[in-house]
């Protein structure tokens, strides 16, 4: 049927659009902290590693609260409402961080920011799958990554802007002086602040689409979800979505969140891929280069000025991959962009290590890193949260999906909290290649065990992955119109 069904494709991506502005919101909030990090800790005097690794890392603590949260809720509540919530919430950081006048309050309204973006960057992507087509669906999930990458962007240009308003701060300023200085008492603040009105719009546009249809039809609320699919791809087009969608649940699924299902060992296995890929995305190393892009290119003997815009490259580079990624990932396939990926990628962590180990500064420095944003923007970036909206059975998707997010947010957090403890020991050489390192286990592990989903719907997929057959279970039979 996929051949000949003419689907609405400005319907698609106004909802895909709208969905994915979560992803923007994540991204900016995701980067703008590495921009104002040089600034906000000379303000709130942050002078040991642990202090500046939890400055860097609180929001991640609610990052993993808010995935917790969808394990619990999204197959309960559905996508909508709590996208709808994120965004209050994004609104609230984003001014709450702006104003704070302490070191706590500073963190308070993080960790709030860090709950919307685990919420966002769990249930955008996942939204977004359960309402494309089957051959479209990596394009469209790419796009929530795509507008990640703006977010990244758009927080490394206002970082870099802001910074150039104060003239009068040396290049090679101290820390005393930017404490004093505008960028060290205001400027760090609008970084964040400007946030509040993406954030808003976001809060309020969520209100217009409609909900997920798998969702819906898990619900018992068939007619909403038909109607959402006709609008996609037409009458014909809506039925057999939603008999696929039926004949994957049993009556004990439907509108019941199935947690025993977890434990089934077909799902388990998936679930422990899942928190494979999750926790490879953040130990690959690229949120370290993100976070701590400033001390990588100070130590590389970039002063400051330079090290923010050397920041604005890298945000370009993980946009313009992204975009290649959205018009590949249908045709090549989703493993084997990601062998790609972790293959390169430690190939390039072993030459940065060289470059520190040899003491290389300079252009090298910024080349190898964009090579690596390069690849990683490319494959890991986007390619997890496509398969982890794929390969989890429509029974029990929310909920696992949410355990593989929050291993996302734990490996994220470990990472960017440890950064500063372990390059101290370890140096800089160590630290990358104890990164190419992971990437090249990554690789094998993806080799062998990650299957091919591109071009077959979300029940096909369900099928191959926990039935091995086609055929539908006895207990699913009943649902078959």
């Amino acid at each position: 049927m996929k051949d000949h069904v003419r689907y609405n494709q400005l319907y698609l991506w106004l909802i895909s659009m709208t969905a994915a502005l979560g992803g923007f919101l994540f991204g900016y909030d995701w980067v703008v902290v590495g921009g104002a990090k040089p600034y906000y800790e000379p303000f709130f005097q942050l002078n040991t590693p642990a202090l500046q690794g939890w400055g860097t890392s609180s929001a991640l603590v609610g990052c993993m609260a808010g995935a917790l949260a969808c394990v619990m809720l999204s197959d309960r509540y559905g996508r909508k409402r709590l996208l709808i919530f994120s965004g209050a919430l994004f609104t609230l950081s984003a001014i709450g961080t702006a104003l704070a006048t302490d070191f706590s309050w500073f963190n308070i309204y993080r960790i709030i920011g860090g709950v919307a973006m685990g919420i966002a960057l769990n249930l955008s992507p996942m939204y977004i799958a359960e309402v494309s087509p089957p051959e479209k669906r990596g394009m469209f999930v790419t796009i929530n990554q795509l507008l990640v990458m703006f977010g990244v962007l758009l927080a490394q240009v206002i970082n870099w802007r802001i910074s150039l308003l104060d003239t009068q701060l040396p290049v090679d300023a101290s820390n005393d002086i930017i404490a004093q200085s505008w960028s060290g008492q205001t400027g760090w603040r609008w970084m964040f602040g400007v946030e509040a009105i993406p954030a808003f719009l976001f809060f309020v546009l969520m209100f217009f689409v409609p909900e997920s249809v798998r969702w819906l039809v898990k619900n018992g609320q068939e007619d909403k979800a038909r109607a959402v699919l006709q609008k996609i791809g037409g009458a014909e087009y809506a039925q057999v979505q939603v008999n696929d969608v039926r004949h994957t649940l049993t009556k004990a699924n439907v509108a019941h969140v199935n947690f025993k299902a977890l434990l089934d060992s077909k799902v388990l296995k998936f679930i422990g891929l899942g928190i494979f890929l999750a926790f490879l995305q953040q130990w690959s190393g690229l949120n370290v280069i993100i976070y701590y892009a400033s001390d990588i290119f100070q130590a590389a003997g970039y002063n400051l000025k330079q090290m923010m815009l050397n920041i604005v490259v890298i945000g370009t580079v993980m946009v313009l991959a992204v975009v290649i990624t959205m018009f590949t990932v249908d045709r090549l396939g989703r493993k084997s962009l990601l062998l790609f990926g972790t293959s390169s990628m430690a190939l390039v962590y072993a030459l940065i290590g060289y470059c520190f180990y040899a003491n290389y500064e300079g252009f090298v420095i910024v080349l190898l890193v964009l090579a690596n944003v390069l690849f990683y923007s490319l494959t890991l970036a986007p390619l997890l949260w496509v398969v982890l909206s794929e390969i989890f059975p429509n029974r029990i998707r929310g909920a696992a999906m949410s355990i593989a997010a929050f291993a996302h947010w734990v490996g994220n957090f470990t990472l960017t909290f440890s950064f500063p403890t372990i390059k101290e020991n370890l140096g800089w050489a160590n630290n990358f290649w104890l990164y190419g390192l992971i990437c090249a286990v990554g690789f094998v592990v993806l080799y062998f065990i990650l299957p091919e989903t591109k071009g077959k719907s979300l029940e096909e997929i369900e099928h191959e992955l926990t039935d091995n057959s086609n055929a539908l279970p006895k207990d699913r039979e009943e649902y078959v119109v």
